[in-house]
């Protein structure tokens, strides 16, 4: 059990590791702000760390931490209970002017979804998971994953419609 669980956590810190950026832009795109993104993969970070033993298989770890993410930045939204608003991209992650302004409205348009659907798109288009993964990381069956992702793309079509 202690050596499971030792090749867990050294695998947990790797994955960290090589993915700080990743984790530091999935927990942005929650609360849009460098100071709080960070403070939310920290947290996120030594809970996963810290509940090492509670993960079963270890196939599952990307969608076991990125729920952790998740849950921490909700939580985190549910107490400041601020109004969300996009600010510039942190200058560490750079990125052209020109790049910004066209994604700009695509970020609005995102921040418009209702939590579940936000997530989804998240998940889905920025950190690449698959839809089975995406309903292991938000525990519900992929048929419903499915048609959120398709109700969420068909709102954003209107709402970047809309800005046109």
């Amino acid at each position: 059990m202690i050596r499971r669980k030792n090749k867990n956590y050294n695998e947990l810190v790797k994955y960290i590791t090589d993915n700080q950026e990743r984790l530091y832009k999935f927990a942005y795109t929650y609360v849009k702000n460098q100071q709080e993104a960070l403070d939310i993969v920290q947290e996120s970070i030594y809970k996963a760390l810290s509940s090492i033993n509670t993960l079963k298989n270890i196939d599952y770890m990307k969608s076991w931490l990125y729920k952790i993410i998740i849950n921490t930045s909700i939580n985190h939204i549910r107490k400041t209970k601020r109004v969300i608003v996009i600010d510039e991209l942190n200058d560490k992650y750079e990125c052209k002017e020109d790049d910004l302004d066209s994604n700009i409205d695509l970020y609005e348009a995102i921040d418009k979804l209702d939590e579940n659907q936000k997530t989804i798109v998240v998940l889905r288009y920025f950190e690449d998971m698959k839809i089975e993964d995406i309903a292991k990381t938000i525990d519900c069956n992929i048929s419903t994953v499915k048609s959120r992702l398709y109700s969420a793309l068909d709102k954003l079509k209107i709402i970047m419609n809309e800005g046109v």
